[in-house]
Parts: C-alpha cells; structure tokens; sequence
C-alpha cells in the first residue's frame, strides 16, 4: 500500500525542523543509512502505533515575502502542500497568532486538504492554554498543543493526524495492476521528451488524469496491448537563482512520485555526466525498494569512440555503486533511438520485482554460499545461518534466520544476496534482506 505523505508547513522559525527531527530522531524506520547514499533530511518515515507515513518537512513561509529565497521557500512549501495527503500546519505561541498566519490559514484552506493545526513551544499546558485557543480565531480547526523540544503532546497530534488518513485512494492504485512508471530525475534531463517521444510513437492517450502534484501527470500508454502508466515529475521549468532550493524541491517531488511507482526511471544527462544529485535521486528509488532503470538521455550529443560507452558506464556504475542491478539503457529522446527498448526492460524489472523463490530452493543456494566462504566469527563466536524463506515480492524480501544479528555484518548478507542474484538474476530490483536471531535451543 502506498504510504501516505505528511507535509508540516508554517512560517520560518516556528520549529518545524524541531518536530521533524524529533520524530524522525525518535520513531524513525530507517534500518541503516545506505552506503553511498546521502541522506536529504527534507523527508523520513514515520512510524506511529500501526501507521507508517512519509513526512515531509519544508522551507517557511512567508506570503508577502518578495526575498527571493523567501519566495522560493514559498513555492516549495505550495509543492509539500499539494503532495501531503495530510498538512501539519504549525504555529508558535510565544510569538502569538500574526497576521502571516492567517495568510497561510487561506491558502492551506484553498487546498482542500485536512489539515492538522499545531501550536509549538508550549513548554506549561497548566499556564499556556490560554494563549493557545487564541489560534482558534484561523477558523482551521481546533488547537492542538506541543512542545517540539520537550516531545510534549506530539501523541495527540499524531492520532490527529492519522485519523485524517483516506485509505481507500491508497487502495484504488492497488487494485489497479497496471505497470506504475515514474519518470525521475534532475531538471532539463529530457523527462518531459522521453515521455512525449513515447507517447508520439504509440498515438494511444487514454486520459491525461492531474496526479498529486501540480504539473506531475499521469499519463496512460498502451504498447502492444498492454497499459502503463507513467507518472512524470517534470514540473520544474523555472530558473531558479537558487539551486539548494531547486534542488529540495524537486526532491519532494521525486518521493512522492517513486512512492506511487512499481518502476523508477532515473533519467541522466549525457552531456554532463552523472552527477550527485542523481545519485540522491537515485537513493530514494533504491530506500524504497523499487525497481530502477537508469536511462541515459541525450546519448545522441555525445561525441563518441570505442570507449565513449564503457567509460560512461564505469562512472555511473562508481556513483551509484549502491544500486549495481540497476539496468542501464543509453537513449536519445530526440531521434527515438533505443527508447523502444524502455518497455522490454520495465516488463523484465516487473517480472523480477514480483518472483518468488521457492523455499527449498533457498535454503540449497545459502548452504553452498556458507560451504564456499566461512560465516564471520568473533571472540570465538561463529555465526550460524539456520535458514532462509522468501516473506514479500515489490521488493523480493528475505528472511534469514541466525544465532547471532551482531555477527551477520551487512557484507556478508551481501554476499548471500550476490549468491541468490548469481542464480535468479533479479535484474533491476533491490532485494531487501531482515535478519532475525533464534537461539540454538529454540
């Protein structure tokens, strides 16, 4: 199911960061940070009682602000809001209700969305609650109080929040099992042309429905009988003189967008090289646990001798060495070359994200990895793998059971993923791999 996206929003410097973190510090999900992969703190998930969420934490707003990073914190924020299934609309009483708040009041209820509305900094509910029902006067919604920094109410809030969630939305694209193809990448790479060159070829738009953000489209292609549907995250046409700002939020986007998709295709620029910010783009498709085809546009500008492509393929292979089953496809979205072949590679990275491997099977393949290459062992303590099944497919999930989670290090869970790899290939998908520890008289 798809989790659902939380954006908190308010002016600069009524503590939203501090929320963010304390939630991300305190109930975060993340396993272990991937090697190679930095971590934009602008998104984490969430977990809360049985709830899993994504949260999105954005620049303040200011409504009347023509600062240009101000500006720009403001268009990123309206891109959080148009993504969030659910806004944390923060305030701060110790500053008491502005003017600026009930600015952004009017353009949170233009949104339509549910909205949460949380006053910070209430470090005494017995002394403050006075101040507080001040901010019912926005007209959004009862108050509710936290302390960020204190971790105080954040309870309430988050039942608040939860209850806001719409499931059945979730459900609709579940049910719906056609291909879900998001299109990724840095601004001015090609995305919009890819997709307009695919669906030049094949003359068949369904329906062109609005998706979640404003100019991300889901567009409908047929190819031989069969339905996709592509979600195109190309809305960042602006300039922008500020790249940091540019950057944050295209990383919005791109979350929401892989969170929706079966398979991410991570588009990079030729004539530039594959840079950091790709592999940031790249890292989140990869966390979630997608399948990924890299797709290098504008391989038609490209000045080329015998080694042009292997070398080309060596340095994406070093920056996003995290991701080595990513396929890879070298395309021009001007003349077409190639791009026929996007669909054979999205109907193989299906097929692999949704294999199963029978148990038996397993169990075989990890006993020869562990006769070929001794477990670790550590004061005098080895490891001990006692068996292997297969728990989900999207993405093919493992559980490997052991005596010891300590000494199973991520290099040798590595390597028995390199081992079930060598023999099923799960060409474009990450695997995914929960090491869980039985005691030996269990």
């Amino acid at each position: 199911m798809r989790k659902q996206v939380v954006a908190i929003v308010g002016r600069p410097n009524v503590g939203k960061s501090t929320l963010f973190n304390a939630l991300a510090g305190e109930m975060i999900s993340i396993v272990k940070d991937t090697p190679g992969v930095t971590r934009d703190r602008i998104y984490a998930d969430v977990t809360w009682l049985d709830q899993t969420f994504t949260m999105i934490d954005t620049g303040g707003i200011e409504p009347d602000s023509s600062d240009i990073i101000l500006s720009q914190m403001r268009e990123q924020a309206q891109i959080a809001i148009d993504t969030a299934d659910v806004i944390v609309f923060m305030t701060d009483v110790r500053q008491g209700l502005v003017d600026a708040d009930s600015k952004v009041a009017d353009l949170l209820r233009r949104s339509h969305k549910p909205v949460v509305l949380v006053v910070n900094k209430v470090d005494s509910f017995d002394k403050m609650m006075p101040d507080v029902y001040e901010f019912y006067n926005l007209g959004i919604g009862d108050p509710y109080p936290i302390s960020a920094s204190s971790k105080l109410g954040i309870g309430d809030m988050l039942e608040a929040v939860c209850a806001h969630f719409d499931t059945s939305k979730a459900e609709q694209e579940e049910d719906d099992d056609r291909p879900r193809v998001a299109i990724v990448g840095r601004p001015n790479v090609g995305k919009s042309s890819i997709i307009n060159k695919l669906l030049g070829e094949d003359r068949v738009i369904v329906s062109d429905i609005a998706g979640t953000t404003r100019d991300a489209i889901d567009t409908d292609v047929k190819r031989n009988g069969k339905e996709y549907v592509f979600i195109d995250t190309a809305g960042l046409r602006r300039k922008s003189k500020i790249k940091e700002e540019l950057e944050r939020y295209s990383i919005i986007r791109t979350v929401t967008a892989v969170e929706r998709a079966d398979v991410v295709v991570v588009v990079i620029d030729a004539t530039e090289g594959v840079a950091e910010q790709d592999a940031k783009i790249a890292g989140i498709a990869h966390e979630r646990g997608k399948g990924v085809i890299i797709v290098v546009n504008k391989w038609d500008a490209v000045e080329k001798n015998d080694k042009t492509i292997y070398e080309h393929t060596k340095r994406i292979r070093e920056i996003l060495s995290f991701m080595p089953y990513a396929e890879l496809l070298f395309v021009s979205a001007m003349t077409g070359q190639r791009l026929n072949k996007l669909f054979d590679l999205i109907d193989m990275v299906i097929e692999n994200q949704t294999l199963r491997i029978q148990t038996g099977v397993l169990n075989e393949i990890m006993a020869e990895a562990v006769a070929l290459q001794q477990p670790p062992s550590d004061k005098g303590k080895r490891l001990r793998l006692y068996y292997i099944t297969q728990a989900a497919v999207k993405p093919p999930t493992f559980v490997i059971f052991v005596n010891s989670k300590e000494l199973m290090h991520f290099s040798y869970t590595r390597y028995i993923e390199n081992k079930i790899r060598e023999a099923f290939g799960f060409k474009g998908t990450a695997l995914k791999f929960i090491i869980r520890e039985r005691k030996d008289n269990e």
